[in-house]
């Protein structure tokens, strides 16, 4: 029985695909494979060139980023000197006004002798 309904479907299958092959040109499908075969090759090539590309970061990283690292380090140590040495000196400034009141001239005075712009303060 089973041999029974196996056999129109079968044949059904056959009819339908010989169908579908009619409908589409053989020469149009050898035109989409070759076009699929073309994209792949441009494909494989631009993931060869990025993954070769990766690496050489990779390497180029790891080659500066310890120096990176040093010269962070070197950075927040000069800034902590030099806070340091900032906040010696306006405490020395402040015994010396203490001191010397007249030792140093006013606000108006002081930014006519001192036209460099202040780093401290944001713009």
């Amino acid at each position: 029985m089973e041999d029974q309904v196996r056999e129109p479907i079968g044949s059904a299958s056959e009819e339908i695909s010989t169908e579908f092959q009619t409908l589409v040109d053989s020469q149009d499908l050898d035109s989409i494979t070759q076009s699929q075969n073309l994209i792949l090759g441009r494909l494989q090539d631009s993931n060869a060139v990025l993954s070769h590309f990766n690496d050489y970061s990779e390497n180029c990283f790891a080659d500066v980023s310890a120096d990176f690292s040093k010269n962070t380090r070197l950075l927040r140590t000069m800034k902590s000197d030099l806070d340091y040495i900032f906040q010696k000196l306006r405490s020395m400034k402040g015994k010396i006004v203490a001191t010397y009141p007249d030792a140093f001239p006013d606000n108006s005075a002081i930014e006519a002798l001192d036209q460099r712009p202040d780093l401290e303060l944001a713009k």
